[in-house]
């Protein structure tokens, strides 16, 4: 059998099957349309940085329902490796997601006791060898909150690859219905050390995590907890980034064709690790990924527009440069 191929981006966390539907949930009566598409934040992230060069391969754990067939053809069209994927005899978690033409979301979730909440140590431990060769992994606070055995996969293998000399990129991604806040503030403080790029928004994630609705303080603290470089959104059109030297502030193209911002950030994150460990600079590599993020927001739905490197580079050209 042949060795597996040592990947530039490794994504650890949960594939969610999405329904989607232009009804507002509580508006939603017996015949209302809705259409199936793959998401969550793993996938997203996943997605985008096969997009932006990388070889990328999905480290997550899917049911043993019908949907799993569709839901791993879809992430293998989107250039994703989905070889090393595990199984459990669970049905995939799913979302209801509403979005208005304004970008405003609305989410009914069901994952309780999903696929993707078995993620356990005994993963990681059969994915160590494409951990310790892989140049970097992307997971997140949603994957560390699905069960006390997925939290201890993420330190895990935020571990093996950072002691690898591997890059490490996590996003909080603090939701209160999902993990209660010093849970979240725990595991922050326990990765953060571990980390090359902590991505995180303000005021969201940073008023719960951090204790502050401010962008530069919120980086500061971030960096206090031991994240070498943080990228921060903070609002529409801007992202701060703070790697120790100074912070800067870099412009996100605007999309006047703007029509869900489901996975932006997510794409944001997979484009911009993509283009670090390709050997970009961190400026340009966020440049890219902002650029990409924006370019998102056209489809519908996480994964509904995964845009091609060719078209995030172009974009990025006229719009790069911190300020």
């Amino acid at each position: 059998m042949p060795a597996s191929p040592d990947y530039d981006v490794l994504v650890l966390g949960e594939v969610l099957v999405e329904i989607h539907t232009d009804t507002a949930p509580r508006e939603a009566v017996d015949g209302t349309p809705a259409r199936i598409s793959y998401s969550g934040d793993a996938l997203n992230a996943a997605a985008a940085a096969a997009a932006a060069g990388a070889r990328t391969a999905l480290l997550a754990v899917v049911g043993d329902d019908d949907l799993s067939v569709p839901l791993l053809r879809r992430a293998t069209d989107l250039g994703v490796d989905v070889s090393h994927v595990r199984r459990a005899p669970r049905p995939n978690g799913a979302y209801l997601l509403c979005a208005d033409t304004e970008g405003e979301r609305e989410f009914v979730y069901w994952r309780t006791a999903g696929a993707g909440s078995t993620l356990a140590p005994s993963h990681v431990d059969s994915w160590r060898s494409l951990l310790t060769s892989a140049r970097s992994l992307i997971t997140s606070g949603i994957t560390g909150a699905l069960s006390p055995t997925a939290r201890e996969a993420v330190l895990e293998a935020a571990r093996t690859v950072h002691e690898a000399g591997g890059h490490l990129t996590y996003d909080p991604n603090y939701r209160a219905r999902l993990t209660g806040r010093d849970q979240a503030r725990e595991l922050l403080a326990r990765i953060a050390p571990l980390t090359g790029l902590l991505k995180t928004s303000c005021p969201g994630d940073a008023l719960a995590l951090v204790d502050t609705a401010d962008p530069a303080t919120a980086a500061a603290r971030c960096r206090a907890l031991g994240a070498r470089a943080v990228a921060i959104t903070a609002g529409a059109g801007r992202l701060l980034l703070d790697d120790g030297s100074g912070v800067a502030h870099h412009p996100v193209p605007v999309n006047p064709h703007a029509v869900d911002a489901t996975g932006a950030g997510d794409c944001f994150t997979g484009t911009t690790t993509a283009r670090l460990v390709l050997g970009d600079t961190l400026a340009d590599a966020v440049s890219y990924g902002t650029a990409a993020a924006s370019l998102s927001v056209s489809g519908r739905g996480g994964t509904g527009r995964v845009p091609a490197f060719a078209e995030t580079a172009a974009l990025a050209r006229t719009h790069r440069g911190p300020s």
